[in-house]
């Protein structure tokens, strides 16, 4: 059990310590040091591509399995945190007793599932056949709203951006069924053999339902789908914070949309909000006109379909394995489905996921390791503060602004302080449908149930299961769950140089969201609020455009470029993260010169350590897909992100004309 092994030496890395100094017969997971030196390729020359130089050798001895669309770190610990969360539920499953369990046995069940067939669904369908009229359509997509089914349009509750310390309903767009508008709208060739599948696709999932004239409902919904597309805002204009608040009321909101009963589609819920926000007013605007033009019938189609794709994992395998051929295979590349155990781990973890999660850190997450964490995220934030005042591009007024955010963040570390209660919610062996029915309308309601409320500070948008990260700016907080503190990311045994090029600079990339192309938007309250001059946005602007550029010459296929607008905030947070935790490791080393261990430097780690986190295979088509819908750049690129870093030249000593050299005027620095 080498992961629990995380007491005195985890508090000695944090405050910096080598783990040699308490525990001289410990072990790194990976290599000598906690990097995988096996994993290199050496015949690569870092200044052409790091990545390659760090991980090439992994990158060609590593297939993707078969379930997946892509493999690396990420998904490793993924694959061990299912397993760790399968062990809980295999006990939970023998308690007659136990909610979770009974869930899980539900979703195991397939002999039950198959022989209901789709008798669970059919009240729903039922319902969207007896819609006779646009106002019973629109009470109806309130309904599934609640339900968990996709509509028009989509909406949340969520702080309201200038007044953070109140929840506010937001709409926005929705409607479609390919990933993104572009699908629809990009005219070549895969784009269009992606339209011309998912059209089919549409039509097999309407004849499986026992739908008559399948081949014509496809191709008028796929053509009302194309004019929502034309509507709807590019990914770009929808991470802009500005441009997508817009306080009004439902009477304003009635007034710009007039084609939708946006009263009845509220009340269906019993909800009468006196305002909302509307993230992308001209799109919804465009919306509502195309549901008041829209024949009945191809409406229902939409609530119909999109019934079955949400529900199509609880139904028999005619239908999943369908909708998985399309968005698993067609789309992302993925040759086989998961197991039916992993699937019903993650129908836990999105129905259940914090009462699994009590059981999931008491056996996988001591004290300790919570309490070298934080030692180790006041490091990086002390970092951050010293970088932030030897910033030239930033006037003293922003600076003092600067240093009353950092001052404000709540860490959060491995789980939450406050459990979710799921008292209300009912969960049958027998019953895996009317279980994920059940969910979505009680996490709807628990959702809702916040208007009016005081802001729920205890609360997590991830379980401890997961392998991710995430910064709030409403709530000026970054948030690391219990899973992700694990090797490669963080290792008790390796050299902190490593962790710090790991876990150490994803700490500093969320906590860099704060202060990125939209974090930098929210001041120290949370509130969007612009807190510096003309003058800082303006040269942070020029900084910033030069990341866009730069990122803009990635090319993973002819043709197809990385997106540096849309990519921005990540990339911002990349540099930033780097630059932040080596910063912390230098810090940590108290003076003395790091050691030199097999033959390398304490930077040469941190930088191997940093890249050796983005190791990542992927298939053709998720890589593609991601291009347009993932507001990260590839693995590859996020790991070259160290051609920006003095200190990178000094460590390798790249030479000039590499591939991914840059002269010192052309390296980005921001943070």
């Amino acid at each position: 059990m080498k992961y629990l092994l995380l007491g005195a030496a985890a508090v000695a890395l944090a405050a910096g310590a080598s783990v040699a100094e308490t525990d001289p017969a410990a072990k790194p997971t990976y290599g000598s040091y906690g990097f995988d030196s096996a994993g290199m390729d050496k015949s690569v020359k870092p200044g052409d591509d790091f990545y390659d130089y760090a991980n090439g050798a992994w990158a060609k001895n590593t297939p993707i399995p078969a379930d997946k669309s892509n493999y690396g770190a990420f998904n490793t610990l993924d694959d061990l945190s299912r397993e760790r969360t399968k062990a809980i539920l295999d006990a939970a499953q023998a308690d007659p007793n136990s909610k979770i369990g009974a869930a899980y046995a539900s979703y195991l069940d397939a002999a039950t599932v198959e022989k209901k067939g789709l008798t669970p669904v059919k009240p729903w369908l039922a319902k969207i056949k007896a819609v006779k009229d646009k106002a019973a359509y629109a009470k109806l997509a309130a309904e599934a709203a609640r339900a968990g089914i996709d509509g028009p349009f989509g909406f949340y509750v969520n702080q309201d951006d200038k007044d953070p310390e109140t929840y506010i309903l937001v709409l926005h767009q929705s409607g479609l069924g390919l990933p993104d508008r572009d699908f629809y709208l990009e005219p070549d060739a895969k784009m269009a053999a992606i339209r011309t599948a998912y059209v089919a696709h549409l039509e097999k999932m309407l004849t499986l339902a026992g739908e008559a004239d399948a081949k014509a409902r496809a191709a008028a919904l796929m053509a009302f789908e194309t004019e929502v597309a034309k509507v709807h805002w590019t990914q770009v204009d929808s991470r802009d914070a500005d441009k997508t608040y817009n306080k009004m009321t439902l009477a304003d909101l009635r007034k710009a949309a007039p084609g939708f009963d946006f009263a009845a589609y509220f009340a269906a819920n019993k909800l009468a909000p006196k305002d909302l926000l509307v993230s992308q007013p001209s799109a919804v605007t465009g919306e509502a006109a195309l549901i008041a033009k829209a024949p009945i019938g191809v409406l229902k189609d939409a609530l119909l379909l999109r019934t079955l794709h949400g529900f199509a994992d609880t139904l028999p395998d005619a239908i999943a394995n369908e909708n998985f051929a399309f968005y698993g295979t067609t789309l992302s590349g993925t040759p086989e489905r998961e197991a039916r155990w992993k699937r019903a781990v993650d129908f836990l973890k999105s129905s259940m996921g914090e009462e699994v999660g009590k059981a999931y850190v008491a056996q996988y997450f001591p004290p300790e390791t919570k309490a070298a964490m934080d030692q180790l995220v006041r490091n990086v934030i002390a970092a951050m503060g010293r970088r932030i005042d030897g910033l030239t591009w930033m006037s003293d007024p922003a600076k003092a602004r600067a240093h009353k955010k950092l001052a404000a963040f709540t860490p959060k570390i491995g789980y939450p302080d406050k459990w979710r209660d799921y008292t209300g919610l009912t969960m049958k062996r027998d019953d895996l449908f009317g279980n994920a029915l059940r969910s979505n309308q009680y996490e709807f309601d628990y959702q809702v149930g916040k208007l009016g409320k005081p802001i729920y500070r205890w609360e997590w948008g991830m379980t401890p299961m997961e392998i991710n990260a995430y910064a709030n700016f409403g709530m000026v907080e970054i948030v690391f769950p219990a899973a992700i503190l694990q090797p490669p990311f963080f290792d008790p045994h390796a050299d902190p140089a490593v962790n710090y090029g790991g876990i150490g600079a994803v700490i500093g990339h969320e906590l860099s969201h704060h202060f990125d192309d939209q974090g930098a938007k929210y001041d120290e309250t949370g509130k969007l609020n612009q807190w510096w001059s003309d003058r800082d946005v303006a040269n942070f602007k020029a900084l910033t455009d030069k990341l866009v550029k730069q990122y803009d010459a990635y090319e993973p296929f002819p043709g197809a470029h990385v997106k540096g607008a849309f990519t921005l905030g990540e990339n911002i947070g990349d540099l930033a993260g780097v630059a932040v935790a080596l910063d912390a490791y230098h810090a940590s080393l108290g003076g003395k010169p790091a050691p030199v261990i097999d033959g390398t430097t304490g930077d040469e780690r941190f930088f191997l350590g940093w890249a050796q986190v983005w190791r990542r295979n992927y298939r053709e088509p998720n890589l593609r897909q991601r291009l347009v819908t993932d507001p990260h750049s590839p693995s590859q690129y996020r790991a070259d992100t160290v051609r920006n870093f003095d200190q990178w030249y000094s460590a390798f000593k790249p030479e000039a004309g590499g591939k991914i050299y840059l002269a010192p005027q052309d390296r980005v620095k921001i943070w």
